[in-house]
């Protein structure tokens, strides 16, 4: 029976089981220059397993796609190498790391985005918030996007595609959802254009298909994943009918054969926020038209992720909150021992508190 730790591959990458730390955003980088750390290092050496899967946190391609005062960037050369302590290592400890390469679009201020106005596809403005050196604060108001800056934010992401490869990952997660720029193409609340890239679900998902066109061309499709949010509503996002806009999106990823596409359920609002007593519905929606393999991600137990892979809805899970506070998750699911509480004040920025402190259970074992 097939079970989490069931080995799988994911295009051309081999796991020896099927829990997956997802993307998490944790905001330690060094500053000014959005460098990876020492901290960050440890971070992610904690949290590898051998013949597991990290996918690391969003990463900007750019200094205009920063959102957030602590993001890890991807665009300079000493960002690249201090990716590659991260990635060496991750592999040291047997593990596998991709990179999600992430445009925040509107969902930004001045202040982390070197003075340039944050983009959109359209000018919608909202009353959103994100972390600067004053704290959090309102975004600023955003612009939208000149057809000729478009292609040049595609090429964007082949760069940034370029430098993973270079700072040693073993491939790239393309960050489709959560209500920045890609998604904020996709959906039609966001989206108010009247060119090839709005209108139409075909000309909304236009610019997503470039990226992944983009990003392919350096990986090839079997180490590129694509995330989505099917009906999130996460940073004033909606759409009029998003399971047609996702259907034909998830129909259509078919063609770059992909290692996998990566669903997160619309029962998590906010910072892995789950929303009681919804059941999980946005995999087994997307599951008979994507072909490829496909990780879920939103709220999930063992007891849950065992049972959505039991009925072949996804085959691998993505773990947030409950990875962040325990670094030897995988072991813990393993022998069915008991889990740290996470503390939420700490998800974002701060110091080795909350992030490279929680305790392996033979030392919580230890302590007890």
């Amino acid at each position: 029976m097939t079970s989490l730790f069931t080995p799988i591959s994911v295009g051309s990458i081999q796991l020896s089981h099927r829990i997956v730390a997802a993307p998490l955003t944790r905001l330690r980088s060094e500053q000014p220059h959005n460098v990876p750390g020492d901290i960050m290092v440890q971070y992610y050496a904690q949290r590898a397993s051998e013949g597991g899967l990290q996918i690391a946190e969003a990463t900007p391609i750019s200094l205009q796609g920063r959102g957030y005062l602590g993001s890890p960037g991807i665009y300079t050369d000493d960002q690249i190498a201090g990716w590659r302590r991260v990635t060496d290592a991750v592999h040291a400890k047997g593990g596998r790391i991709l990179l999600q390469l992430w445009h925040v679009g509107r969902q930004s201020h001045v202040d982390n985005t070197g003075g340039l106005s944050p983009v959109a596809p359209s000018a919608v403005q909202v009353k959103d918030l994100v972390f600067t050196k004053d704290g959090w604060v309102p975004v600023s108001p955003n612009r939208a996007l000149a057809i000729e800056e478009i292609g040049e934010i595609v090429e964007q992401f082949r760069q940034g595609a370029i430098r993973a490869k270079a700072a040693g990952f073993d491939g790239v997660e393309i960050h489709g959802a959560n209500g920045y720029l890609i998604d904020q193409f996709i959906q039609d609340g966001s989206n108010r254009r009247t060119d090839h890239y709005g209108g139409s679900i075909e000309n909304r998902a236009r610019f997503l298909f470039e990226v992944v066109e983009a990003v392919t061309s350096v990986w090839g499709g079997d180490r590129v994943g694509v995330r989505l949010g099917p009906s999130g509503t996460f940073l004033s996002m909606s759409d009029s009918n998003p399971q047609a806009t996702f259907g034909y999106i998830a129909s259509e990823l078919n063609r770059f054969g992909l290692a996998y596409l990566h669903v997160i359920e619309p029962r998590i609002s906010g910072s892995q926020a789950l929303v009681e007593g919804q059941p999980a519905v946005a995999a087994a929606q997307l599951r008979p038209l994507f072909k490829g393999r496909i990780i879920a991600a939103g709220g999930f137990e063992k007891g849950t992720a065992e049972q959505i892979i039991a009925r072949d809805d996804a085959d691998l899970v993505a773990f947030g909150r409950h990875f962040a506070s325990n670094p030897d998750l995988v072991e813990r699911f393993r022998h069915g021992w008991p889990l740290n509480a996470h503390d939420r004040s700490t998800f974002y920025g701060g110091d080795a508190r909350g992030y490279v402190d929680y305790p392996f259970h033979d030392e919580a074992a230890a302590a007890a």
